[in-house]
């Protein structure tokens, strides 16, 4: 979108990004029965699981990790906002013991080498890159541990468009295929890959947004730069309104060899 002086979502002030999105329940496309189907990949039948949730807004998928596995969660955003939304959640949802919310930036994360059960990242790898997510974070995981990321993949053989908004928001987009190269060539063995269903994006992620967009122009006086991320958060919903066939998010499931 560099053109006619439009910008990406992410080039805006770190605190209008985080007004808007922590208006609404999820900051990326997804749902909680995404989220359940890519655990029963995972063997899930122990105590003491640790886990980390990379990238996790306000934690709608950290709440359904916390009530479905026996363990505690680190969960880490860049925006102070985000965890403080998390905290929130947790209290509400009494699971406050079993998460903890940490403000860092997924490129310098603190966790040890070969200390983690379970690494998630739904909607946010993007931001460090695929490859370079899946490479860091390897050693960060126990032999055995697994890793679950979503990741904009194409999903059609049919090519699209020339597409500002897929050039500048998502310039490592693939085929599943190359993907899951790219997630053995970083040591894992892929466990399962699968598509989110379309209503991941309309229903639960761009619905929300279209509704959240009065009440932040009015929080923001309607300023110039409100309003014009208001617009391409209209615009990246009509892009996928006609493009939705061609692209999407893709859940990908890879293992860490025992050693």
């Amino acid at each position: 979108m560099n053109k006619e002086n439009k910008e990406p979502i992410f080039e805006f002030d770190f605190t209008l990004i985080a007004n808007f999105f922590c208006g609404i329940d999820r900051q990326g496309p997804g749902s909680d029965e995404q989220t359940l189907r890519a655990l029963e990949f995972i063997d899930t039948n122990r105590t003491g699981l640790r886990i980390a949730d990379i990238g996790c807004g306000t934690g709608r998928q950290t709440e359904v990790l916390a009530r479905h596995l026996d363990g505690t969660i680190t969960a880490v955003d860049l925006l102070p906002e985000m965890i403080a939304g998390l905290g929130a959640r947790m209290q509400k949802a009494g699971l406050s013991d079993k998460v903890t919310g940490i403000v860092g930036s997924m490129d310098d994360l603190p966790f040890a080498d070969n200390s983690l059960d379970i690494i998630w990242a739904e909607g946010s790898i993007y931001n460090i890159g695929f490859e370079r997510g899946l490479t860091e974070w390897r050693r960060m995981l126990k032999p055995g541990g697994a890793i679950a990321v979503t990741e904009c993949s194409w999903l059609s053989a049919k090519t699209l468009p020339e597409s500002a908004f897929i050039r500048d928001n998502f310039p490592e987009i693939d085929t599943p295929s190359a993907k899951i190269r790219i997630l053995e060539n970083a040591g894992y063995a892929p466990l399962a890959h699968f598509i989110l269903p379309a209503t991941c994006w309309t229903d639960n992620y761009f619905d929300p947004v279209a509704a959240r967009i009065p009440g932040f122009l009015e929080e923001q006086g309607h300023s110039p730069v409100a309003v014009r991320m208001a617009g391409l958060m209209g615009e990246e919903r009509e892009h996928y309104r006609k493009y939705g066939t061609y692209y999407g998010y893709v859940f990908y499931i890879g293992l860490k060899p025992e050693e």
